[in-house]
């Protein structure tokens, strides 16, 4: 009993350990992969490939012309008129108004100084009238003096000598008086002048104040320059007191800082598609490619339009992208801003070329490749990427017709225990 109990355990090992070999044989095969129904197929295919780029982005009108709180010299200005986004508004039409109550007050303020500068301008041309007119009359007064004692001088011959003496005398101070006098003319004259000269050089600077303080109000109204409909801008300057709070547009009564974006007035003429889009697709986008355009709030409608510009890619590292500018060729009346688009851009079309759906092309260490469905496994085959797009993979290197994976088929036939290992083990 004891030697049959040995040898059926050596049996029940030596079978354990055969087929334990053969499962680890099956799962590891370095052959190929076995060929299960899970695994799905495609020929690869030959014909015409479009290849293309799809985004979405927001309409805008192209030359936006942007309505700016001007600067006022305060802080903050209080929005008292406001027009509701989506308006249509002509040339001319006001958009914005501005609470202008402490300009209006200096503005008062000037205009009194402008009149108390005028009203001195007066008085000092008045005084120097009268100036002018008293020291021209002592002038003429010493004047005549001089001819009066130049008068008596004459009778100096027949007259005693000491009675001659003084009227040289008299003369001569005659003479003395009268040039004072004109010397006393000219520095009153001068000094007139100069006082006028004082008052209208503060009458021209109040009449400066008066003009800065009346433009400061006329900037406060903001105009549309041109037709179009408005786009009222986010409110940066209020929302940021809550952070995390999203960013709202301006409203009725909101505090603006002076050189805040308020209101946007894009052009009906030019229509723009801002879009973001992806970093890897940037390679494929040229200047001038055609765009097939939707829109969304217009179902059933399509619009043509062309790359315009392409931007500087910006973003966090794991989602990279640049902006891109969009033309429409023919707008229509019905767009307005803001409309959410998508844009499918033709990057290439090429004829007569093999290709496969993009997720059945594969990438590792610098290969490109797809599983090849050869006898009754399917095996990794090396090919050339030519293009792709998001659908699809233009590929040389194998055979028209050809059966390739959809799917990796090493990880299909995979147990779903180790499918989920293999999944988590992925960096997030």
């Amino acid at each position: 009993m004891k030697v049959r109990l040995f040898i059926s355990a050596i049996i029940l090992v030596v079978l354990g350990a055969a087929a334990w070999g053969t499962i680890r044989f099956l799962r590891f095969s370095a052959v190929g992969s076995p060929v299960t129904a899970e695994v799905p197929t495609t020929p690869v295919k030959r014909g015409r490939v479009t290849i293309a780029v799809s985004a979405r982005g927001e309409l805008q009108g192209g030359n936006s012309e942007m309505l700016v709180a001007p600067m006022t010299g305060v802080d903050t200005m209080p929005i008292t008129q406001l027009r509701q986004a989506g308006d249509l508004v002509q040339s001319g039409d006001v958009v914005v108004q501005f609470d202008t109550t402490p300009q209006e007050y200096n503005l008062r303020e000037a205009q009194a100084d402008l009149a108390e500068a005028e009203q001195q301008v007066i008085g000092a041309t008045a005084t120097a009238k009268a100036t002018d007119e008293e020291s021209r009359y002592q002038a003429l007064s010493t004047e005549s003096d001089v001819k009066l004692a130049e008068l008596e001088c004459r009778r100096n011959p027949i007259l005693a000598t000491i009675t001659a003496r003084q009227n040289d005398l008299a003369l001569e101070a005659a003479r003395n008086r009268y040039k004072q006098a004109l010397q006393d003319q000219q520095n009153k004259k001068t000094n007139a002048l100069a006082a006028i000269a004082i008052q209208e050089a503060a009458l021209h600077k109040a009449k400066v104040t008066v003009e800065t303080n009346e433009t400061i109000i006329a900037s406060m109204t903001l105009k549309a320059k041109s037709s179009g409909y408005v786009n009222i801008q986010p409110n940066t300057f209020t929302n940021r007191m809550y952070w995390g709070a999203p960013l709202l547009p301006f409203q009725l009564g909101d505090i603006a800082r002076p050189g805040m974006a308020i209101a946007q007035i894009p052009d009906l003429k030019t229509w723009e598609v801002s879009a973001d889009v992806g970093e890897l697709d940037r390679g494929h986008l040229s200047v001038g490619q055609p765009v097939s355009i939707s829109v969304v709030a217009l179902p059933g409608q399509s619009f043509d339009g062309h790359v315009k510009s392409i931007g500087g890619t910006t973003g966090s590292p794991w989602n990279r992208h640049f902006e891109t500018r969009i033309s429409l060729d023919k707008p229509a009346p019905d767009l307005r801003p803001g409309m959410t688009s998508n844009m499918l851009i033709t990057v290439a079309k090429l004829n007569n070329v093999t290709w496969v759906p993009a997720q059945a092309l594969f990438e590792s260490d610098g290969r490109s490749f797809v599983y090849l469905k050869t006898g009754g496994a399917f095996v990794p085959h090396d090919v050339t990427l030519v293009r792709r797009s998001e659908s699809q993979a233009v590929i040389t290197g194998v055979a028209e017709g050809a059966l390739v994976a959809m799917s990796n088929p090493q990880q299909q036939n995979k147990p779903a225990s180790e499918k989920s290992d293999a999944m988590k083990a992925l960096p997030q």
